[in-house]
């Protein structure tokens, strides 16, 4: 993908368009040809407005050369009520769930007027809802002669929306076949070249005591002080993993933060054990043993300028410090162990962390934070980003930790997800826990209901969607795509 919209050249081979070969030297080539893709890692300039960034780098003019501010924001109105997304034109992208900016930079490229439309996992961060709008817009695009091209490892909703599947596996292609002759199976054979269903709820259910307690946690939004997290109370027990089930808004990643000491609680208490963590930051809850996976892996969870080996062993490095200086070789080995652990695929942990796949850079951060040797995990969204075969390696990961007593509590807006990989479902709606599941009993709808999902036909989040980069490390389009 990243050769079809410029960014890089080809060592081999030709592109062909309108019957033409053509070589696209640059991504403003790509656009002058009517080429445009919305990258699967966000690609926005968090400190301008919604509006600068959908017409960046092609701003509008008035007569007399002065940017067109005015129709620029009438343009950005009209394209957030297209995507039924109530986002305001002066709105700071960094002020913006990771969902809301993704929605901005579908909107840029669908203000490009492109005859081609490149999508790489445009739905990874969206809710159901606003899938089901994206699609709409699709469909909308491709009546009007549009050619789209669909990345995506949430396997149902792709089959959904495609005409034609085409699937990658390790750089090759494996295998194309129109849509309406293929079904779930079959892309997941192909994709990872064996059957890959993955279903954990007959694990062992061997807990021990209270590892985390979240006792009547209220969390107030810091801008606009609403309450985001009303009076929310969970126990998560040494060896047991729970998946926190919700929609986008319903107060899931706000809760996780305020765990892991980012943001501040305005009600209520934690407990590590017996340990009270009011007053503890993150530094000294990570030292306690509570660590974090968050959402954004791209903007909390890497520095983009290490290796993969120094992002890894950054929360743990004091490990490694003998008489005040840091020990390399024990540095080097803790996180080859780890590397090998998670099945980071790399060239070595000396790689930059932006030469690796946004699967695997999700590994990396997974692997830092068990390198810390936690008690208890909060993951939010861990398999954003991974596919299919991977994400089973995650949660198997997991909950091989389990056995060994880590209480793990993971936040999934993906049904299929919180059935097939936890010991206790618990469903977030509007900011409370509203319903308690267990995963051996509990049907899809039920869950789907509790969290207040309307629609329980469409859920484009399916249960064997997943996503990652299957094969190599070089770019999330060379993975396991369809």
């Amino acid at each position: 993908m990243k050769i079809l919209s410029g960014v890089e050249q080809p060592s081999g081979g030709q592109l062909v368009l309108d019957g033409e070969p053509v070589e696209l030297t640059s991504t403003t080539d790509a656009v002058a040809r009517g080429i445009s893709i919305i990258h699967q890692e966000l690609n926005l300039c968090s400190n301008l407005s919604v509006r600068d960034n959908i017409f960046i780098g092609r701003e509008l003019r008035t007569r007399t050369g002065a940017i067109d501010y005015g129709t620029e924001r009438d343009i950005t109105a009209a394209l957030m009520a297209r995507l039924e997304e109530p986002i305001r034109p002066g709105t700071l992208v960094q002020d913006l769930r990771v969902g809301q900016q993704q929605i901005i930079e579908i909107a840029r490229a669908l203000a490009a007027d492109a005859r081609i439309l490149i999508m790489d996992e445009p739905t990874s961060a969206l809710s159901a809802s606003e899938v089901e709008v994206l699609f709409k817009v699709i469909r909308d695009l491709t009546a009007q002669g549009v050619a789209i091209v669909y990345i995506s490892h949430h396997l149902e909703e792709a089959i959904e929306i495609a005409d034609y599947a085409v699937v990658f596996r390790d750089g090759d292609l494996v295998a194309t076949e129109k849509a309406a002759n293929i079904d779930l199976s079959w892309v997941v054979r192909q994709m990872v070249g064996r059957e890959a269903d993955y279903d954990f709820r007959e694990e062992p259910r061997n807990y021990g005591e209270v590892a985390l307690s979240i006792q009547g946690v209220t969390v107030a939004d810091p801008d606009s002080g609403r309450v985001v997290v009303n009076n929310v109370s969970i126990d998560v027990r040494e060896g047991e993993i729970v998946c926190l089930y919700g929609l986008m808004g319903a107060g899931r990643t706000e809760l996780m933060e305020a765990l892991a000491g980012r943001d501040a609680i305005s009600g209520g208490r934690v407990l590590l054990g017996e340990r009270d963590l009011a007053g503890t930051g993150i530094a000294g809850r990570i030292a306690a043993g509570l660590g974090l996976v968050p959402e954004d892996r791209q903007r909390d969870g890497l520095v983009q300028m290490m290796s993969v080996g120094k992002n890894m062993s950054l929360p743990s490095l004091l490990s490694s410090v003998r008489n005040f200086l840091i020990t390399r070789r024990t540095e080097r080995e803790s996180v080859a162990r780890e590397i090998v652990d998670v099945r980071v695929k790399t060239s070595s942990p000396d790689a930059l962390i932006t030469s690796l796949s946004g699967g695997n850079q999700q590994k990396v951060v997974i692997g830092k934070m068990l390198l810390t040797q936690p008690k208890v995990l909060l993951l939010d969204e861990p398999t954003r980003g991974i596919d299919v075969g991977a994400k089973g390696e995650i949660f198997a990961l997991l909950f091989r930790e389990a056995k060994k007593g880590l209480a793990v509590l993971y936040v999934t807006s993906e049904v299929g997800e919180a059935l097939t990989a936890s010991h206790r479902i618990l469903v977030m709606s509007k900011g409370r826990v509203v319903k308690e599941l267990d995963p051996r009993t509990c049907t899809r709808d039920e869950v789907m209901a509790a969290s207040g999902e309307s629609d329980l036909e469409h859920h484009a989040a399916g249960a064997a969607a997943a996503v990652t980069d299957s094969g190599t490390a070089a770019s999330e389009s060379n993975g396991a795509h369809q």
